[in-house]
């Protein structure tokens, strides 16, 4: 476990911070860019969770530690001989959202058009969410393109941006009061 004895160090103060592996990136650096994208994605799933209840609320809990995992993952450079053993999003955490994303569809309406977002509060924070996951996404795979990212990261990314969409759906009286889009309506 992590123990914060002290919430501000200073060591930030120059524009540089530190990494999971105590090497030290300027704070924009894309692999910091990537695991912030992930922590403001937590942070949109905990305002989700104000509306959820039963199995989502249990869902979206999952979830958020999950996302911490990810966050560890992507601030941890991947090196032959770590110092330490690093903290990794495991395919199993993969399949188990995969499952879920299943589970969540047997019951949906079928979809005739896009979804727009809304509906009730936790689908307009869940599409939000999904949002964000793509977000988080695009960044993940700019950062793979220069450096090595744990590929099982990049599939939990994935498969989230689709899970939120699923659970939105459901949100949704399983999709029966989606907002559809209704394509040149306004013309």
């Amino acid at each position: 476990m992590v123990k914060l004895t002290k919430i501000y160090t200073r060591g930030g103060d120059g524009g540089q911070t530190s990494l999971s592996d105590g090497s030290r990136v300027a704070k924009d650096d894309l692999r910091v860019a990537a695991y912030g994208d992930v922590d403001e994605l937590n942070a949109v799933i905990g305002l989700a969770r104000l509306h959820a209840t039963g199995v989502s609320d249990e869902m979206l809990a999952r979830i958020q530690h999950d996302l911490f995992d990810l966050g560890a993952d992507l601030s941890t450079p991947i090196v032959e001989t770590p110092k330490h053993p690093p903290l990794r999003i495991l395919d199993s955490q993969v399949d188990r959202l995969e499952r879920e994303i299943d589970a969540l569809g047997k019951a949906l309406s079928t979809l005739n058009s896009f979804v727009l977002p809304g509906g009730t509060a936790l689908a307009a924070h869940l599409h939000l969410g999904r949002t964000v996951a793509r977000r988080a996404e695009r960044l993940a795979v700019t950062l793979a393109g220069g450096e090595q990212v744990n590929p099982a990261a990049l599939r939990y990314l994935n498969r989230l941006s689709d899970h939120l969409f699923q659970l939105a759906r459901h949100a949704n009286d399983d999709g029966k009061v989606d907002v559809l889009w209704q394509p040149g309506i306004n013309r």
